[in-house]
C-alpha cells in the first residue's frame, strides 16, 4: 500500500493542509461563519439514502421506473484494474482551450471513465434495489484501486490533465462512498481504507491550487471531490475548501448569469456554463446535509439560479451567449447535460427554471462524475 500511515505521500499531504486552507481564506470577504463550516453528519449524502430507497422501492412512477430499467450493474461488469505507473494524460484538446479534441486522451482516460460507470452502476443499484451484492461490488472496486495507490503518482507540473481527471473522478468516487458508508452490511475494513485513500487523494488533488489560479469550472469540481470527501472523512479543511470555492463561484456570475471565464471559451461557451454548474449544484447538496444552505447564498445579488437560467435559455437561444463571442455555438445537448438539475428540481420544483431545463429532466438523465443516474438519486 503506497498510502500507508507514515508514508512520505501522506505527511506530504498533512503538510498541504497549511497551504489548501490559505487559498480558500483568500475568499473571506464570502466566508460563511467559521462556527457553520461543520461536518455534523459524515453518513449524509447528496441523497437521504433510507427515505430514497424507499421510494424508489414503492415507486410506479414512470421516469423512475424507466431510470431503473436503464441502469448498469457493477457486478455484472468486469473489474476495473487500477491503472499503474505515473500518471501521463494527452491533453484534451489538439491546441489550447478550445477546437479539435485529441483522441490521444480519450484513449488514456477510458480506464477512470470505466471505473466511475463501475462504482456508479453499483450505487445506483444500490439505492434503486436494495442490492447488497451491488454495493459490496462498488465498494469492492474502490477498494482495489485504494490498494493500488491509484490517483496519487502525478503531478500538475508534468501533466495538467491527469491533475483534471483527478479532479473528476475523486467527485464520482467521494459521492458513490458518501453513499455506500450507509450501507451497514459492507465489510468496515473495506470502508476505512477507501476512505482513508481518498481523503489523501484529495489533499494531493489541492496541494497543486495556487491563488493566481482562473477559478473556472476545474476549481469547482476540486470543490466537489473536497466537500464529499471531507464529509465522509470528518476532514473539515477539505470540507471547508468546498463551501469557499461555491461561495468565491457565485461571486463570479455576471448580471446576466454567465461565469465570465467559461463565456471565454470560445464555440463551446453554453457547454462551458453547464459543466461548471455540474459540481456547484452538488457541493449545494453536500452543504445542505450538514445544515448549511448554499443554494440560497448570494452575492452581489446573484445566486445558482441565476446560473442554472443563463444556461437554460443558452441552450433554447445560443445568441444569448453574443455579448462574450461571435463563434457559432456547439449544440446538441444530451440528458446528461441537464443531470444536475435533477437535484435542484427535487428540491425546489421546476418554477423558475427554463423550459429546456424541465423537458429534459422528462427524460432519465446521468454523468458519473456527479454519481451516475441523477433520477435515481433525486428524480421526480
Amino acid at each position: 500500500m503506497r498510502y500507508g500511515v507514515g508514508s512520505q505521500s501522506e505527511r506530504s499531504m498533512r503538510s498541504h493542509k497549511v497551504k489548501i486552507l490559505g487559498i480558500f481564506a483568500t475568499a473571506c470577504a464570502l466566508a460563511v461563519p467559521a462556527q457553520a463550516q461543520m461536518v455534523k453528519d459524515p453518513h449524509a449524502s447528496v441523497v437521504d439514502v433510507a427515505a430514497r430507497q424507499a421510494v424508489l422501492r414503492a415507486t410506479e412512477d414512470p421516469l423512475l421506473r424507466a431510470a431503473i430499467k436503464r441502469l448498469r450493474s457493477c457486478t455484472a461488469t468486469p473489474k476495473v484494474a487500477a491503472p499503474t505507473g505515473r500518471m501521463i494524460i494527452p491533453s484534451h484538446y489538439l491546441s489550447g482551450s478550445n477546437g479539435p479534441v485529441n483522441p490521444a486522451e480519450a484513449a488514456a482516460t477510458r480506464v477512470y471513465a470505466s471505473f466511475e460507470e463501475r462504482i456508479t452502476a453499483g450505487m445506483n443499484q444500490y439505492l434503486a434495489t436494495g442490492s447488497h451484492a451491488e454495493s459490496a461490488c462498488a465498494l469492492a472496486q474502490l477498494d482495489a484501486w485504494a490498494e493500488a495507490g491509484a490517483l496519487l503518482d502525478y503531478t500538475r507540473q508534468e501533466s495538467p490533465q491527469a491533475w483534471y481527471q483527478v479532479e473528476w473522478t475523486l467527485s464520482s468516487a467521494g459521492i458513490t462512498q458518501s453513499v455506500l458508508v450507509n450501507d451497514a452490511t459492507l465489510d468496515p475494513a473495506q470502508q476505512k481504507r477507501v476512505t482513508k485513500w481518498l481523503d489523501t487523494a484529495a489533499h494531493k488533488d489541492l496541494s497543486f491550487e495556487k491563488p493566481t489560479d482562473s477559478g473556472n469550472n476545474h476549481h469547482y469540481w476540486k470543490a466537489l471531490a473536497a466537500i464529499a470527501i471531507g464529509v465522509v472523512a470528518s476532514d473539515e479543511t477539505l470540507f471547508q475548501f468546498g463551501v469557499e470555492t461555491y461561495k468565491q463561484a457565485i461571486g463570479e456570475i455576471d448580471s446576466r448569469g454567465a461565469f465570465p471565464k467559461e463565456m471565454a471559451r470560445h464555440e463551446n461557451a453554453i457547454h462551458y456554463q453547464g459543466f461548471a454548474l455540474q459540481p456547484l449544484v452538488l457541493i449545494a447538496q453536500f452543504a445542505a446535509g450538514q445544515g448549511i444552505d448554499l443554494y440560497g447564498y448570494q452575492a452581489h445579488g446573484r445566486k445558482l439560479l441565476d446560473a442554472i437560467v443563463f444556461f437554460g435559455r443558452a441552450v433554447e437561444d445560443p445568441s444569448l451567449v453574443k455579448p462574450y463571442t461571435e463563434d457559432a455555438q456547439a449544440t446538441g445537448f444530451k440528458p446528461g447535460d441537464f443531470a444536475p438539475f435533477n437535484f435542484y428540481a427535487a428540491r425546489f420544483g421546476s418554477e423558475g427554471l427554463p423550459p429546456s431545463v424541465v423537458e429534459a429532466l422528462h427524460s432519465p438523465a446521468a454523468a458519473t462524475r456527479i454519481g451516475g443516474s441523477t433520477t435515481i438519486m433525486a428524480g421526480r
